[in-house]
């Protein structure tokens, strides 16, 4: 009766043991290739040269690449300038930025791509790129992913076309840029695209010059719908 009282009670014990758990992350998990937000996003440089990264790679300022807290390490993810309309494909390298009213860090060289690293911060729409996807390919040439466009159209003269100018997270900022160009600010999920419509060959050529010579350098011609 005593050993079987015995094991009646390490039993009890076992089952009353809490079973212990791995700690999960305060933020939900990312669904990598569905990732998409806006927020401020600061950069950091030749300050941190050389210092161990989340992937335990040195850290080179020139290299194109954020710091973000969630999103997986060695991912790629599109940033937009919401300002400019200029994207950039980047890689997620290390983790950060400390401050919660960041969405992410830039180093020097994904800020310098950008255009923002005159700015001590940007207002910066941060998009994952889904697994398998070619375009992370063009980080390599330094390109702008945005538009997403490998090459000029060839344009023909009886054609007809529409400029995409900019892109920005204030409705405000784009009715002001389209009143400039005579444009439409058209609301695009998050952001308001600024376009011009029905344009003859000459005339779009014309406006996409005239829209980088004022700093949006991203400024395409595309085929009128």
């Amino acid at each position: 009766m005593r050993l079987r009282a015995e094991a009646i009670a390490l039993l009890a014990l076992a089952f009353a043991t809490p079973v212990w758990a791995a700690p999960s992350d305060d933020a939900p998990p990312v669904r990598y290739g569905k990732y998409d937000a806006t927020g401020q996003a600061s950069w950091y440089g030749h300050e941190l040269a050389g210092r161990r990264t989340a992937t335990g790679k040195r850290f080179d300022p020139d290299d194109v690449m954020i710091a973000h807290r969630t999103l997986p390490l060695e991912s790629m993810v599109e940033v937009t300038d919401v300002d400019t309309g200029r994207t950039i494909i980047a890689r997620v390298g290390d983790r950060g930025p400390g401050r919660p009213d960041r969405v992410a860090d830039l180093s020097l060289g994904a800020a310098k791509l950008l255009g923002t690293n005159r700015r001590s911060v940007a207002h910066i729409r941060l998009r994952a790129l889904s697994p398998g996807s070619d375009r992370p390919g063009l980080i390599l040439a330094g390109a702008s992913a945005a538009p997403p466009v490998a090459r000029p159209i060839a344009l023909d003269p009886q054609g007809h076309y529409r400029v995409q100018i900019a892109s920005f997270s204030s409705q405000a900022r784009a009715h002001a840029l389209a009143r400039r160009f005579a444009a439409r600010a058209i609301p695009a999920g998050r952001i308001w695209r600024v376009e011009r419509a029905g344009l003859n060959a000459d005339s779009a050529k014309a406006l996409r010059d005239a829209a980088a010579e004022a700093g949006y350098d991203d400024a395409r011609i595309l085929h009128q719908d």
